[in-house]
């Protein structure tokens, strides 16, 4: 595989706000999130496309996005969370990722327009990449 980021953050060679990391895949912070907290969970082997994802790999990889999913909304105490895939179109790194968006009633998301919310510092990131980990540990 040539310069896939996604395959660089699994390996530990990229640098990422890592949240959880399993046998099934690795969830780290959004480098650019549609809500503060908006994690992206990704297979640990290079596939594209939920198409490509082995069949027998399909429920272990969703149910750690469940397990990242519930500790997102318990970590930063949201009301729900909202989960997406994009398959080729709009799918800004060719790796297979699910976006893990943190939601509470009245917070803007309308429809496909993703407002994108940057992180006030390098501080802040951590702090809430530290309390999705903590929630995951608690679980």
């Amino acid at each position: 595989m040539v310069e896939c980021v996604f395959c660089g953050i699994v390996a530990g060679d990229v640098a990422a706000r890592v949240v959880a990391d399993g046998d099934e895949g690795v969830a780290f912070l959004d480098a650019r999130p549609v809500f503060k907290g908006h994690v992206l969970v990704v297979p640990r082997g290079h596939v594209e496309t939920l198409t490509d994802l082995p069949v027998d790999e399909v429920g272990g990889f969703f149910r750690f996005v469940q397990r990242v999913a519930g500790g997102v909304e318990r970590g930063l105490a949201a009301g729900g969370t909202f989960v997406a895939m994009n398959n080729r179109i709009s799918q800004s790194v060719p790796h297979l990722h699910v976006h893990v968006v943190p939601r509470n009633r009245k917070d803007g998301l309308r429809g496909f327009f993703w407002p994108r919310h940057k992180y006030a510092s390098d501080a802040e990131a951590a702090e809430y990449a530290e309390r999705i980990r903590k929630a995951l540990a608690d679980g």
